[in-house]
């Protein structure tokens, strides 16, 4: 059973959430009153969910296989293999609303009510200076540091070290996992819509997942998905300073060297080796085996087995022979 980080709300009817959003409803039948169980991300919805398009997703693309209702902006037309279209101006502002009014953080009465947490002997050290709240699973031979604070329903695998002033939230760690001091994971990424008079926080439904054997840096930011998991592989060792934000997949046996930047939904392969100070956009996919030298700034996709470096980041041998033609 998945542990519980927020309440989910709902269901509420058509009618309400096409009000909310000043949304034109397309379908073939009246939906006014049927009601919609839940928002999710495209890849996690269900048939009685809502879902919504991405700006990169062509709604033409005949692949793609829609299981829910599905919000998109107004330029789009038809219905999708037979499902029905929610079509709003401001696609984004719309996800942000949806993700508010069917999810909600737990109350402090609620985080009271949750069973004490749960930890296995034997225990290698936890500190009476750090902090671990209702609902955790904290696994055998477990290191908890001074000032660390593991917030309610994390699981923490065995064997795990955790330094000092480390925040850990809506987060599964795996065994064998090292962390650093003054690391946070599992908070809010940087989602929201913009808005003239305020911005409209995207709430984050994701998890932070750490599995087996990796190693997390010190001073490192790890957030959690928005509408699915960031994902830190087996075997992973991040130095300190990293920044990984929502839905980043990184694969096992990958090593990201001090002060690099994920931007949010990248997708990295297994084996990779990445240098200081690397860059790399939202929603790029990085094949196997892939080599990135420091202070690159990747803004493309890149194959398995390449080695890049530059900005923007191109083959390296390519990259070397125009620095020697040009500043010789």
């Amino acid at each position: 059973m998945k542990p519980s980080f927020y309440n989910v709300l709902g269901p509420y009817t058509f009618r309400y959430v096409a009000n909310l959003l000043d949304a034109e409803l397309f379908s073939k039948t009246d939906l006014s009153e049927h009601k919609i169980k839940s928002f999710n991300g495209l890849d996690n919805c269900s048939s009685n969910d809502i879902t919504f398009l991405n700006d990169n997703i062509n709604i033409k693309d005949t692949n793609m296989i829609a299981k829910g209702y599905l919000v998109s902006k107004k330029n789009n037309s038809g219905i999708i293999n037979g499902k029905v279209l929610v079509k709003v101006n401001d696609l984004h502002s719309s996800i942000a609303k949806l993700s508010n009014i069917f999810c909600t953080d737990f109350t402090e009465n609620e985080k009271n009510n949750i069973k004490k947490p749960k930890i296995y002997k034997p225990v290698n050290y936890i500190s009476k200076k750090s902090l671990i709240k209702n609902g955790c699973i904290i696994g055998k031979n477990v290191t908890i540091n001074d000032g660390s604070i593991l917030y309610e329903n994390c699981i923490i695998g065995n064997n795990v070290n955790i330094g000092s002033n480390t925040v850990i939230r809506n987060s599964i760690i795996g065994d064998n996992v090292m962390i650093g001091s003054n690391t946070s994971i599992g908070q809010p990424g940087f989602g929201f819509a913009f808005n003239k008079d305020q911005n409209i926080q995207i709430f984050h439904m994701g998890r932070a997942i750490i599995q087996n054997n990796s190693f997390i840096g010190c001073n490192c930011s790890i957030d959690r998905g928005s509408f699915s998991d960031t994902v830190i592989g087996e075997n992973v060792y991040l130095d300190n300073q990293i920044h990984i934000a929502h839905n980043v997949h990184v694969g096992s046996n990958t090593m990201i060297a001090a002060q690099s930047g994920i931007a949010g939904s990248v997708k990295i392969g297994n084996f990779c080796r990445i240098g200081g100070q690397v860059g790399i956009a939202n929603h790029i996919k990085i094949g196997d085996n892939v080599e990135i030298a420091a202070k690159s700034a990747v803004r493309n996709n890149i194959e398995a087995n390449k080695k890049i470096m530059g900005d923007p980041a191109i083959n390296m041998f390519t990259y070397l022979k125009n620095y020697k033609k040009y500043f010789r």
